[in-house]
């Protein structure tokens, strides 16, 4: 996604913990519902199309989504879902479109905007944690791919202060300060997200903070720092804006900066990736810095770079 799509995004930022009633969702573009699990049964009107967890209609200029999720199925996995089941397919695409449809399954699946978010954190969290002990869980899912991701992180960063740039719903922020000896600092350029992340650390009382600005323009000091972590951010935009990117996280960093990218025939755009990374590229931005760095294949690619 382009700066200027992101600040768009951002001027129509959602609201996660707005009120809504219980079993639904709505906003200006989407209305989601929570639906009773009737094998065959899609509601009173005519779907476009249903899948296995999915009810998708049109509702006057409204998309509308019935699901049947309870809560103890409520995490990341449902970012898989939506890609797998809707937005893959083409009947919806977009990433505003697929980040208001994924907030209101969640809103509708769990009653209260803070415990709906409570499930998703706590859910999520737990099966990170369950992959890292089995990394072959059975059939599809997103938070088994990226277990292995967020693992080797916490392995790169040391003690201290770290900024995790981009990091939308701060899953790593939240890893990160657990551990007891990392202070952080999220960062990312919807407001929603980061007031939602603020939230979930305050109600478990974990040392993070939050930022909403650019990754490119983050206001804090030369060398606040000790890492900076930019983990699957660079694919979201152009390769120019990609550079300004890494040079702010070298201004900030004291000690390291972390970047992993997934390797990707084509961008995924359901999930707002405009670009894709080879090994060859990674080098090339390392080198580009002057600074010392390695470059390693793991779930993706890594480039770490050493400041002196």
């Amino acid at each position: 996604m382009s700066a200027p799509d992101r600040l768009r995004l951002a001027a129509t930022s959602i609201d996660p913990l707005a009120p809504n009633r219980p079993g639904h969702y709505a906003d200006h573009v989407v209305r989601v519902v929570r639906e009773a699990p009737r094998a065959g049964a899609c509601g009173p009107s005519t779907p476009i199309v249903r899948t296995e967890h999915f009810c998708l209609r049109r509702r006057g200029q409204r998309v509308e989504v019935g699901h049947w999720l309870a809560p103890e199925a409520l995490d990341n996995d449902l970012a898989g879902l939506l890609a797998e089941e809707l937005f893959a397919p083409g009947w919806l695409s977009g990433p505003d479109i697929f980040e208001r449809v994924f907030t209101g399954v969640v809103r509708s699946c769990v009653n209260g905007p803070v415990r709906s978010w409570d499930r998703f954190y706590g859910n999520t969290l737990a099966r990170i944690r369950e992959c890292w002990q089995d990394p072959s869980p059975a059939g599809h899912s997103s938070i088994a791919g990226f277990a292995p991701v967020y693992r080797r992180t916490l392995e790169l960063v040391a003690p201290g202060a770290v900024l995790d740039m981009g990091a939308c719903f701060g899953f790593l922020a939240l890893l990160l300060a657990e551990r007891g000896h990392n202070t952080v600092i999220a960062s990312d350029l919807t407001a929603g997200t980061m007031r939602l992340l603020a939230a979930v650390a305050d109600a478990w009382r974990l040392p993070v903070e939050t930022m909403t600005c650019d990754a490119a323009r983050v206001p804090l000091p030369d060398r606040s720092v000790d890492t900076v972590t930019a983990i699957h951010l660079l694919e979201h935009v152009d390769p120019s804006y990609g550079a300004a990117v890494v040079r702010e996280a070298l201004r900030l960093a004291r000690r390291r900066v972390v970047v992993a990218v997934p390797f990707e025939d084509e961008p995924t755009a359901a999930y707002g990736h405009v670009r894709c990374f080879d090994r060859g590229q990674l080098v090339d931005l390392g080198r580009g810095t002057g600074l010392p760095f390695t470059v390693t294949d793991f779930h993706g690619g890594w480039l770490v770079l050493d400041l002196p």
